[in-house]
């Protein structure tokens, strides 16, 4: 915890505080003030932009995040292990690799333990072994490389996308129309920089197939719908934001598909437990880059969606 007390007269609080603690940046207080972990005579402050006022003002500084990620013995549902490669079914609301605020608890903790460190190095201190990723409310099958040889032959099946990729999405609605191709160009989004969108012009090219499976509710109007979605290309968030542009976004996305939610599938989501949007990687299928086996992995989606899907069913 850091002290600072101010007098009211050093002009904006951000930087009135990075010149009264010289250990912390002017970005690293904003970022710390925007977290909630600066206070004024204990009164939660919330802008850096605004004048600082009188009073003394306390820091909780955060301890510093391991420069390596260190092994952890977490549960991995492990699909397949060979001397190159490991297939695991990662849980919902695990991260894949560690990043800010989520310096433990990832795929990549995991691995570490269960692979004892032996993962490919490629993907650098923080990311070893990982080839692809899961957002970390994604459910589902996942490969990781334990040589670097395997790292860089799967690496090419990405690049190429000569893999096979199917994914289970529950959705508000359904896309229209019921099946199709979704090509666009996905980048960031001009209006929100945390969020992908659909551009005109720039990002990259990103390919999504896509079938609905079945509907919950009136044929006409359904309320819900269950899509298979093939990828083709991955970019980040592609499918969340390839459904909602198709007018379907996914149930519970706090990020693409949080507006226009009836009370009717707002209660079902919390019903079935669902803490993220409703997504699942079910089928990974691709060549060992090693012994040139043709693998292929499926999971059932995780008990939540099922949970979500029953509960729309009887809708």
């Amino acid at each position: 915890m850091l002290e600072a007390r101010l007098d009211g007269t050093e002009g904006r609080l951000d930087r009135a505080l990075a010149s009264a603690l010289p250990t912390l940046s002017r970005a690293r207080l904003q970022a710390l003030i925007a977290g909630g972990a600066v206070t004024c005579d204990d009164a939660p402050v919330r802008q850096g932009s605004a004048a600082a006022r009188a009073g003394l003002y306390r820091v909780a500084v955060p301890p510093p995040e391991p420069a390596e990620p260190e092994p952890e013995a977490l549960p991995l549902a492990v699909l397949h292990e060979d001397a190159h490669l490991i297939v695991v079914d990662k849980p919902a609301g695990m991260p894949v690799h560690p990043s800010h605020g989520h310096a433990r608890g990832t795929l990549v903790n995991a691995l570490l333990h269960h692979c004892a460190g032996r993962l490919s190095g490629i993907g650098g201190v923080a990311r070893p072994g990982i080839v692809h990723r899961l957002d970390k409310d994604t459910s589902g099958v996942m490969v990781a490389a334990k040589s670097d040889a395997a790292h860089a032959g799967l690496s090419a099946l990405f690049a190429q996308h000569d893999i096979t990729r199917s994914y289970i999405a529950l959705t508000r609605g359904a896309p229209d129309p019921r099946a199709g191709r979704i090509e666009t160009r996905l980048g960031r989004s001009t209006s929100d920089r945390k969020k992908m969108a659909v551009l005109r012009s720039g990002g990259r090219e990103a390919v999504t197939d896509y079938a609905t499976l079945r509907t919950f509710g009136p044929d006409a109007r359904p309320l819900a719908a269950e899509v298979r979605c093939i990828l083709h290309t991955g970019r980040t968030h592609q499918i969340r934001v390839h459904l909602a542009h198709r007018g379907a976004p996914l149930l519970g996305d706090p990020v693409y598909g949080s507006g226009g939610v009836s009370p009717t599938l707002r209660e079902a989501v919390a019903a079935a437990g669902l803490s993220g949007q409703a997504l699942h990687a079910a089928i990974l299928g691709f060549v060992h880059p090693i012994t040139g086996e043709a693998l292929r992995f499926e999971s059932p989606p995780p008990r939540a969606m099922q949970a979500l899907a029953a509960i729309l069913t009887a809708l």
